[in-house]
């Protein structure tokens, strides 16, 4: 049974969501033309490339590819190539700080504590991002409300100190997302057909069981409140209202 099979359920005001993410995309491409989105090449990001193609507005797309991805994932990549006839940027992490962590740490320095799994995220992921929204004043997310407690009450739109960043679909279900994918037939992860709905690096994320919670595959071995790897953590980061949310109130 595919991931199709399985979650292919949209919520009542699914018609409703798709307008709104794309009228939302088109109004901060008019504010903020220098757009790019960040894809984990995970179901949502399947989802947001096509609403931003739906959208007719410019912005690239890119990806951390931090050394430990599922050869599932990088798979994704050639498959948006040749959809959209674009080129997916790929940022690396610098290969000496792997290097000299690994021989510091050991390859297994994400499971001895946070603190060694949080300093590996860094390397691989949080400082390619800051080379990868160079030059941006935007960046897009698939970030969803009902991803986990952390996100709950993620924002459709944030300041954050250098560039906005746009989640269009904060409140989309899960059910909502595949009933998209499905829709438009968009190419996607086939470890979503193995019961991973999170994916991550590889030695960070597994399957889940009946019963899990969405994200109980990433850093299991972690309490709840600490599974976040930097990306999306913006404390100093401020909540925006978007017109269409002045319009609606």
């Amino acid at each position: 049974m595919s991931a199709i099979d399985l979650y292919n359920r949209p919520s009542a005001d699914f018609n409703a969501k798709v307008e709104r993410a794309i009228a939302l995309l088109r109004e901060q491409a008019a504010l903020h033309p220098k757009l790019t989105q960040a894809s984990s090449l995970g179901a949502e990001d399947m989802v947001v490339t096509h609403l931003i193609h739906l959208a007719g507005i410019e912005a690239s797309v890119f990806v951390l590819e931090t050394g430990k991805l599922h050869a599932e994932t990088l798979a994704v990549i050639p498959q948006i190539e040749q959809r959209y006839a674009t080129s997916v940027r790929v940022f690396r992490p610098r290969q000496e700080a792997v290097v000299h962590f690994v021989r510091k740490n050991g390859e297994d320095a994400m499971y001895r504590s946070i603190e060694l799994r949080k300093a590996c995220c860094d390397l691989r992921k949080m400082e390619p991002l800051s080379r990868a929204l160079e030059g941006h004043d935007g960046w897009i997310t698939g970030l969803r409300r009902e991803q986990s407690n952390a996100r709950a009450d993620v924002a459709e739109v944030v300041q954050e100190p250098a560039r906005v960043k746009i989640s269009p679909l904060v409140d989309w279900t899960w059910g909502d997302v595949w009933h998209f994918i499905a829709t438009h037939d968009l190419p996607y992860n086939a470890l979503h057909d193995r019961f991973f709905p999170s994916i991550g690096c590889e030695p960070c994320t597994r399957a889940i069981s009946v019963g899990e919670d969405f994200r109980a595959g990433r850093w299991w071995w972690e309490q709840e409140s600490a599974k976040e790897c930097g990306l999306h953590v913006q404390p100093e980061a401020s909540p925006l209202v978007s017109s269409l949310e002045r319009t609606s109130a």
